[in-house]
């Protein structure tokens, strides 16, 4: 046969009144710094789903310097292990396909971490 647990009263056993519990406040930490350490763009669709970018490289040029070329993995991102975030800069990002046609062009403003390309 089960026992029954008992809860405790809520109030004092001498009868003056309630014990409070007390409860620790929940204590966020703030975010000082950008959470990719490394300039990531992502190339999506207009409802958001990202394209299947197999073969697919983006090449980032400052001042008309080429700066890195890196490949998109096949969930439509890049990843520029070069390039610091948040960015100091203003980058042209040039997408190309596996046969070296040129897709998107855009620009990348100065002060960011991550990028989309829609469409």
């Amino acid at each position: 046969m089960a026992v029954k647990r008992v809860k405790p009263p809520l109030k004092d056993p001498s009868g003056k009144g309630i014990i409070r519990r007390k409860v620790k406040p929940i204590v966020k930490k703030s975010q000082t710094g950008p959470i990719f350490d490394r300039l990531t763009v992502v190339w999506v669709q207009g409802n958001g789903v990202p394209f299947n970018t197999t073969g697919f490289f983006a090449r980032a040029f400052s001042n008309g310097r080429l700066v890195q070329t890196a490949s998109f993995d096949r969930f439509g991102v890049v990843r520029f292990n070069n390039i610091r975030t948040l960015t100091n800069r203003t980058f042209v990002l040039r997408v190309f396909n596996a046969f070296g046609v040129q897709f998107r062009v855009r620009v990348i403003p100065a002060g960011v971490e991550t990028f989309a390309i829609i469409g």
